[in-house]
């Protein structure tokens, strides 16, 4: 958020700049002006569609400078493409063509320059936060691995891990393992390394957590965090191995208020309503190359399971041959599936396959934005073997989802439980804001054809 900021600041003065030196009427009160603002919302809306602000990019140390030089510039010509393009049809005043890329070729280079500047005050390690783990288990190493795995560095430093000093055995580098004391404080241990949090990562605290010295450091300005809530907000999901009932009951979200159902019924007909006009034309080519390409029916009605584990029918184009599952048995679609036609792997590739689902989305079965809806067999294998997975059923499925753009697709028991993570912190977290960036993600998802099967 800090980032996308600046980088409005940035758009927008590059464009005033622009206006300034092409435009020979520009008004007097040009910091103000509507097609400036206008223009800037859409340059960020196409920077963040084509991964600008993904964590997947950012949070990469090493991150070479030409490969980030070419992103921007695939964000500034399509957001050249759309301003001339949206400015010719809107009939602005200033931004025309010479004005518009001049300021396109202003944002990149102040862009550019920006990102390196903000890369290397990231990989400062006076910047990060500087965390002490509460135990040294297998919830303590997952603490550390989300802070060394891969080449991604996360905006935090394990310190130390610390265990009362009868503990011997642990899972955590030996090296970093401080053994507490009976007389020893743990806020004497946090003054000590200069931590700034505490992240308390035991699974067994009856008569172990000790909660006096916890509130000491809590009182003294020290954030404490319960390790479920620490990978909720490092990682954007709820970690399964770390979750127990009480902290989803006790804690924060899960909020349903009618004004918020009301707001995302709304914004679900207003966005199904404008991609089924803009989707039109393609749905109608989708529809004959089915025909011509196989037999069967263009449209495939599915069972699969909604809101309250009520049963609906889905609506989507075929992409696979009419007696796909002759045998009556549903089965997972795999990588090289051969039951997918010439035209479904295109379809498939492209999610063209999910547009019929708008009907849903009007009929209220659908929410343009949940978990995707499963089958009931599926959902009931999966409810056996993966703790709180009907749990995802508490709000309307939807056709694209948080656990979409953030996971590829899933075709094994595993990957549900991968998926679930992401929607439980969809069910848990969903807002008007957020279902507007999983949409924008979507799109760079479509463009870039990952995932899809």
């Amino acid at each position: 958020m800090v980032l996308a900021g600046v980088e409005i600041i940035i758009v927008y003065a590059g464009l005033l700049l622009a206006l300034l030196f092409k435009a020979e009427d520009a008004p007097a009160g040009v910091m103000l002006h509507t097609e400036a603002l206008g223009a800037t919302a859409m340059v960020l809306a196409v920077m963040l569609a084509v991964g600008l602000y993904g964590r997947e990019q950012w949070e990469v140390v090493n991150a070479h400078w030409f490969h980030e030089a070419l992103r921007i510039g695939l964000g500034m010509f399509l957001s050249a493409v759309l301003l001339i393009v949206y400015g010719a049809v809107a009939h602005w005043s200033l931004l025309d063509s010479p004005t518009v890329a001049l300021g396109m070729g202003l944002i990149l280079v102040a862009l550019f320059t920006e990102r390196r500047l903000y890369r290397h005050l990231r990989s400062s390690q006076a910047l990060m936060r500087r965390i002490i783990v509460l135990g040294a288990g297998t919830r303590a190493l997952a603490v550390d691995k989300a802070h060394t795995g891969g080449s991604a560095r996360a905006p935090f430093k394990v310190l130390a891990f610390a265990i009362p000093h009868t503990e011997t055995s642990y899972d955590v580098p030996e090296d970093r393992v401080r053994h507490m004391q009976p007389q020893q404080r743990l806020l004497d241990l946090v003054l000590e390394l200069g931590a700034d949090e505490i992240v308390v990562a035991v699974r067994e605290r009856r008569g172990t957590l000790p909660i006096k010295q916890l509130l000491e450091c809590k009182l003294q300005g020290i954030t404490v965090t319960e390790a479920s809530a620490f990978f909720e907000r490092e990682h954007q999901h709820l970690q399964l191995d770390s979750l127990n009932a009480s902290w989803l009951i006790f804690g924060t979200g899960f909020r349903q208020t009618w004004v918020g159902r009301l707001a995302k019924r709304g914004f679900d007909f207003g966005a199904s309503t404008g991609l089924l006009v803009l989707t039109l034309p393609i749905m109608l080519l989708t529809a004959a190359a089915i025909r011509v390409d196989s037999s069967g029916p263009v449209l495939y009605w599915q069972t699969r399971v909604g809101r309250g584990n009520t049963n609906f029918e889905m609506c989507k184009f075929r992409s696979m041959r009419e007696d796909a599952e002759r045998d009556g048995v549903a089965k997972w679609a795999a990588g090289e599936d051969d039951r997918v036609t010439r035209v479904g792997r295109v379809i498939r590739k492209l999610r063209i396959d999910e547009l019929p689902q708008i009907i849903n989305v009007l009929r209220g079965e659908m929410s343009f934005v949940g978990p995707r809806p499963e089958r009931p067999f599926f959902v009931d294998q999966l409810s056996e073997q993966i703790p709180y997975f009907l749990a995802r059923h508490s709000i309307r499925p939807g056709i694209t989802g948080w656990a979409q753009v953030r996971y590829p697709y899933g075709a094994s028991v595993e990957d549900a439980g991968q998926k679930l993570q992401y929607d439980l912190y969809y069910v848990k977290n969903h807002t008007l804001f957020l279902d507007i960036l999983i949409l924008l993600e979507t799109v760079k998802v479509v463009l870039f054809g990952r995932g899809a099967r």
